[in-house]
């Protein structure tokens, strides 16, 4: 693995390509909803320093006028995977730490952090950011709400 960015040498998060920091922590993670999810790690070719717009997002995912996108509260994508309840056994408790983990990660690795909900029922959600050199990252889900 080489790193071309001179400027990164010295922190050596920086040398390693976000997938490679997020993706170990993903294995056998799933976002709780009506239905457990995977998350996976996606890339964004916009590379504006503005935060996305909406409109901005659906050409992206090159989705029709007619599916619904808006963005959320990044505090409410955190909430439900990262609040303990009473009632944890270590399995849940095990998996709100890999989630703090996740989060920490994607704060350290990304700044202009946005959450975006793609559709109204089976709603693919995108939390991405501007990575040090750019380039735009993050993670998807999907969440069942009927």
């Amino acid at each position: 693995m080489t790193n071309e960015n001179p400027k990164s040498s010295g922190d050596v998060s920086k040398n390693v390509p976000f997938s490679e920091w997020v993706s170990p922590l993903l294995t056998d993670l799933l976002y709780p909803s009506e239905s457990d999810e995977a998350i996976e790690v996606v890339t964004c070719y916009l590379k504006q320093p503005d935060p996305l717009t909406v409109s901005q997002v659906k050409d992206w995912l090159t989705l029709p006028p007619s599916i619904y996108v808006d963005e959320m509260e990044e505090a409410d994508f955190w909430e439900p995977v990262l609040t303990e309840q009473d009632w944890y056994e270590e399995e849940e408790k095990d998996r709100t730490a890999k989630f703090q983990k996740l989060k920490q990660v994607l704060e350290s690795t990304l700044t202009v952090r946005q959450v975006f909900r793609v559709g109204e029922t089976e709603i693919d959600v995108y939390l991405i950011g501007l990575q040090t050199d750019g380039e735009r990252a993050g993670i998807k889900t999907k969440i069942i709400q009927t």
